[in-house]
């Protein structure tokens, strides 16, 4: 199993809890991508949006880009998966741009291919905001022209969205990164076995997750292109015994009154093509980190994994809180990594 962490861009994870300890600034995120290589994690996932969905939209939140170029010129093995949404960028301009931040990771940079869903914030901002499935026919030509010029001298395109004439890209990426996306639709899935490498989901059990990868894999073979990588999102809670376990996961929990953030959720839930809904409690913790149930003793989360692992799992993309305390003790108590000296 590869181990990745969501990048504390919103402050932290916790709707119901106010301060985790985690600001949204630099001098935290720079501290914590260093100190992750340092405790053994592999990846960092640097979420993209210009507002706070959640601690409230009027919260700070870190630009995931200008951040990614940050922490890929302080640290030397963390892979940089950085959420793009195409409606926010000229995919020839974010070409360069991604080109020249690859460049200074070495070879580092990754990209989360995530096809909008906040409507409100794409209004704020005077961005084009389209129906469901337009979504991912502008994703789908956004890719063409981005991968266009990373592997041609010059790139000519002409699509509904967008268009090209001899558009060139140098320095290109040292490698052409991998790209990741996820999505529950008909419309996703297809994007994703044609034009990704690896398939990201929320958080489920894993008798859930099973059967999401043994059909993406199936439909994979079909296009005849290598093997996808599958990843998902889940919340850690690791503690001495299951009673402290569930101690924490009460307190993160308790919702008294509906949070800042609701109208934001209650958005995304009608925006999306989900296959189920989520439980409002389930709000405490964002992309259903509760549902694999990675809480309780080092024993317990780490048969878990196990049984995520014979699924077919590589990767998981874990959010705790706070953040750097908790990724310390999961990596020397679960992952069990010997930590690397600065």
């Amino acid at each position: 199993m590869r181990y990745g962490y969501w990048m504390p861009v919103f402050g932290g994870w916790l709707r119901n809890v106010a301060d985790e300890q985690m600001e949204a600034s630099w001098a935290y995120t720079k501290n914590l991508a260093i100190k992750s290589e340092q405790w053994g994690y592999d990846l960092s996932l640097i979420a993209e949006l210009n507002m706070n969905d959640i601690k409230g939209v009027g919260a700070p939140t870190l630009d995931a880009w200008s951040t990614a170029a940050a922490v890929a010129a302080v640290t030397e093995t963390l892979e940089l998966m950085v959420a793009v949404r195409p409606n926010f960028h000229q995919p020839a301009l974010f070409a360069k741009a991604a080109a020249n931040i690859d460049q200074i990771a070495g070879g580092r940079l990754a990209l989360n291919v995530v096809s909008s869903w906040w409507a409100d914030e794409a209004r704020r901002y005077g961005l084009q905001f389209d129906q469901h499935d337009d979504r991912y026919a502008r994703t789908s030509e956004w890719l063409e022209v981005v991968e266009g010029l990373w592997s041609h001298e010059e790139f000519d395109f002409s699509g509904k969205f967008y268009t090209t004439e001899q558009a060139i890209c140098s320095p290109k990426p040292v490698r052409k990164p991998v790209t990741y996306a996820g999505g529950e639709s008909e419309a996703a899935k297809t994007l994703i076995v044609n034009q990704c490498d690896a398939y990201v989901m929320h958080g489920d059990p894993v008798e859930n997750i099973a059967p999401k990868i043994t059909d993406m894999a199936t439909r994979r073979a079909a296009t005849g292109r290598p093997a996808m990588q599958y990843g998902m999102a889940a919340y850690a809670i690791v503690r001495d015994s299951e009673a402290e376990a569930q101690r924490e996961l009460k307190r993160i929990t308790d919702v008294s009154e509906l949070p800042a953030g609701y109208d934001n959720f209650d958005q995304w839930l009608s925006g999306t093509q989900l296959e189920r809904e989520m439980k409002i409690n389930e709000y405490s913790v964002s992309n259903r980190g509760l549902r694999p149930n990675l809480i309780g003793t080092p024993e317990q989360l780490r048969e878990r994994i196990e049984e995520y692992e014979h699924a077919g799992l590589d990767l998981l993309l874990l959010q705790m809180s706070p953040q750097a305390e908790e990724m310390e003790r999961f990596s020397a108590q679960v992952m069990k990594r010997e930590p690397v000296n600065a």
